[in-house]
């Protein structure tokens, strides 16, 4: 999940390395969604952060967050919890 706030919007050239990566591993494997921060009050401890953060669910559960753009982080993180 991409949790944004409205003033910065999602992160586009994440979106693009998502649909990349479900490309090669599958569309059931994985699935991407964004989030605003400032509407939805169970993300309200991501508000007011400058920088965007991905949170990885797994059966639900909270399993990994990555803060900041880094594409290779986001890249070892998706795949290692694939």
């Amino acid at each position: 999940v991409d949790v944004f706030q409205a003033w910065c919007g999602p992160c586009k050239p994440v979106m693009n390395l998502f649909q990349k990566i479900r490309n090669e591993v599958g569309s059931n494997l994985l699935q991407f969604a964004v989030a605003e921060v400032d509407s939805i009050d169970a993300l309200g401890k991501y508000r007011g952060q400058c920088e965007p953060v991905f949170l990885f669910y797994t059966g639900g559960e909270l399993v990994a967050v990555v803060r900041g753009a880094d594409a290779p982080l986001l890249q070892k993180t998706i795949l290692e919890q694939l």
